[in-house]
């Protein structure tokens, strides 16, 4: 009789046990999962991966623990939101495609801002395989850590307006899409100075042509886009005019004595690009620029983007930074 009572006993927790876990789990769900949020140097988020399956509303309860932060996801339309110390910000999340998601803080809270990163694995039926291409700067087999300098750089900043008043014969090949992004400044220079029919043109003019035909090939809409993403995520490192000055630039740059004597560029933090200097900026192509975006500089303290900027916001965000060699607006 005693074993009969002990094995339905059992029974009974068992069927408790059952129902009472996933009910809690589902309670806890509902309520929202607190997620901390640190400076990176003292732990980034907690939690750092979470899981939820294709239409199951994710509710997060965000908090920081230090500083302001706030909490983005990539590659999405949906506004960052504030994480403030000792608040609770609520923060729905439905996803309708399954992968993985990488969310992301988007204020500069220390020189390790950016790795405060984490991820959502989103379940479900698998949707048909699309064939991803590779990036443009793999296409071409570029080396986007090579060393390349302009044997040739303007006098002054080459202006697009003051080119397309020159009323010049552009060849056409020279102005598609394809060119522009695979070839640099310096190049379509070359090519543009050996066009017998630009010979009456002086050097400079050359450039307010090559000017030109960069502002051909992007928008002021991108243009836009591109100057919100960098003042966001770029300025801090790289600083708002582009000269590499950014309120972290100094920490980065590491000297080169030391315990950092006789170290490589890849071992060791640098000095941001400084993307005013026309002796290496103007011979990058956008695909290099593109590259170095989506790859990041491969320990020299520049992240990598590809999970958090769509191919669209890359580009725009290359346009903008020519901004800093060209001026792209038209005159008055």
């Amino acid at each position: 009789m005693r074993k009969e009572w002990i094995a339905r006993s059992v029974v009974l927790v068992l069927v408790a046990a059952a129902i009472t876990v996933p009910v809690a789990a589902w309670l806890a769900r509902s309520r929202g999962i607190v997620m901390h949020a640190r400076m990176a140097e003292t732990g980034g988020w907690t939690p750092e991966s979470l899981t939820v399956e294709v239409g199951q509303p994710l509710h997060l309860r965000l908090t920081s623990d230090d500083v302001m932060h706030s909490f983005a996801i990539g590659k999405s339309d949906e506004p960052p939101v504030d994480v403030i110390p000792g608040e609770i910000t609520e923060v729905t999340l439905t996803f309708d495609e399954p992968g993985k998601y990488t969310f992301y803080c988007t204020r500069w809270c220390s020189v390790n801002h950016w790795r405060m990163r984490g991820t959502i694995e989103v379940t479900g039926p698998e949707a048909a395989a699309e064939a991803v291409e590779p990036p443009l700067y793999v296409t071409l087999g570029l080396d986007i850590d090579a060393e390349h300098h302009a044997d040739v750089i303007p006098e002054r900043k080459p202006s697009a307006s003051l080119g397309a008043q020159l009323g010049a014969d552009i060849p056409s090949e020279y102005q598609s899409r394809e060119y522009y992004r695979s070839h640099s400044p310096a190049e379509l220079w070359k090519a543009l100075r050996a066009e017998s029919s630009l010979s009456g043109l002086s050097d400079q003019e050359v450039w307010d042509l090559v000017a030109f035909v960069w502002q051909s090939n992007t928008t002021p809409q991108d243009l836009s886009v591109g100057q919100q993403l960098y003042t966001t995520n770029c300025a801090a490192c790289h600083g708002e005019t582009g000269a590499g000055d950014g309120v972290f630039a100094d920490e980065l740059d590491q000297p080169k004595t030391g315990e950092h004597a006789g170290m490589q560029t890849g071992e060791m933090t640098t000095a941001p690009t400084d993307f005013t200097e026309p002796e290496h900026v103007l011979a990058a192509s956008p695909a290099h620029l593109q590259g170095k975006i989506l790859r990041g500089g491969m320990g020299t303290g520049m992240p990598y983007w590809g999970p958090i900027f769509t191919e669209e916001q890359t580009w725009a965000l290359v346009a903008y930074l020519w901004t800093f060699q060209f001026e792209l607006e038209d005159g008055p």
